[in-house]
């Protein structure tokens, strides 16, 4: 089985890593996260000027046709600088969407303005009592003649405040947890009736909860067939778990690194605390668990690339396993470097609070590990 990067893979790793390294430090990080926005608009027109926004997207499209291997590859880049531009929510969540969804007037319209940086979207479908059921939608799609009233609530809309479009999820038709009936949105963030509660998240990243009150879009903004977005929407919340999975295994990386870097300046008894065998068996079993989330993340990215039935159970296997594996990673960092390890001031602490957060997105340990056992 070959694991090595095509020429193209390489230079995409290089670009990534070499910009994390260089222009993209904690501090960095700390400054962009306490922007309004919750990142900084100018990192985010490099990533553009890069070529990174293109990268999912197929030549048609304007991208380069990159897959799950070029998503894990930024990915991990993005998970140890821990980096905040809204890359998930637009690119692999909206534009992911639209890709699979739109029509070829909505894909001129939208995928072009992303891949350029001009537009940031974020997708409005997760509900109050919907926990991770992508189909659970109480928000209301009603007809009126050319165009559409919505209305309900959305939680969680990851950088929704700073978003100038949302895709909306809003059932037409059936019960509140039909799987048939419910259909996407495009819905201009300041369409009259749409109310945003922007806040931090535990990472100190932006979500908001969004409102809808009997909001006024045309027919034409609908993406897709009507009633026929579920399993777009669970298809994108599979790669994106897979997406968050991979910058939670460059998070575990990053943390071992540091970890081992630290215990060879610290000194205690006039030597290195790196030479004591406690600490030693601490360092490799960090190493092992990152080895073992890295491995079920490339068997998830390669069934994914063959594109066989056994990819939404290697997802929860990956996403199961970075959730319990990637804490315990990030609890012996902190119990290493001590109480300095939970300051705002020092990138360990922040590390377990982003793993916490993928832990809540796209399902949590509990739900893969129940969803893997049923499969």
């Amino acid at each position: 089985m070959n694991f090595n990067y095509s020429e193209e893979q390489t230079l995409l790793q290089d670009s990534v890593t070499k910009f994390i390294a260089n222009d993209y430090d904690y501090e960095t990080r700390q400054r962009h996260s306490a922007m309004e926005q919750g990142f900084d608009p100018a990192t985010w027109q490099t990533f553009a000027e890069l070529g990174w926004l293109c990268v999912p997207f197929s030549e048609e499209d304007g991208g380069i046709g990159g897959g799950a291997v070029e998503i894990m590859i930024m990915m991990e880049a993005f998970g140890k600088g821990l980096v905040v531009e809204p890359f998930v929510p637009t690119v692999l969540m909206a534009g992911q969407l639209i890709a699979r969804l739109g029509s070829a007037e909505q894909k001129a319209e939208w995928l072009g303005a992303i891949i350029e940086g001009s537009r940031k979207l974020s997708v409005a479908a997760i509900e109050p009592q919907s926990r991770f059921d992508w189909f659970d939608v109480g928000t209301s799609a009603t007809p009126e003649g050319d165009n559409v009233i919505l209305s309900g609530n959305k939680a969680m809309v990851l950088h929704g405040g700073s978003a100038d479009t949302l895709i909306v999820s809003a059932r037409e038709g059936g019960e509140q947890r039909d799987r048939e009936g419910v259909s996407l949105y495009l819905v201009p963030a300041d369409a009259p009736g749409v109310s945003l509660q922007a806040y931090r998240t535990l990472d100190g990243q932006q979500a908001a909860e969004v409102t809808l009150d009997q909001v006024k879009v045309p027919q034409s903004a609908r993406l897709g067939d009507a009633g026929a977005a579920v399993p777009a929407l669970e298809a994108m919340a599979d790669e994106v778990a897979m997406a968050l999975s991979a910058e939670a295994v460059g998070m575990m990386e990053k943390l071992y690194q540091e970890t081992v870097a630290y215990t060879k300046e610290r000194k205690q008894f006039g030597v290195p605390v790196a030479v004591f065998q406690a600490l030693q068996h601490r360092m490799v079993d960090m190493f092992t668990l990152h080895e073992e989330c890295k491995s079920l993340l490339l068997r998830a990215v390669m069934s994914h690339q063959a594109g066989d039935d056994q990819f939404t159970r290697n997802v929860s296997a990956l996403k199961y396993a970075v959730a319990v594996k990637g804490q315990k990673v990030a609890h012996e960092a902190i119990q290493t470097f001590g109480g300095m390890g939970m300051t705002d001031e020092m990138s360990v602490g922040m590390y377990l609070k982003r793993i916490n957060v993928i832990n809540t997105l796209c399902g949590n340990g509990d739900y893969h590990l129940r969803r893997l056992m049923a499969a």
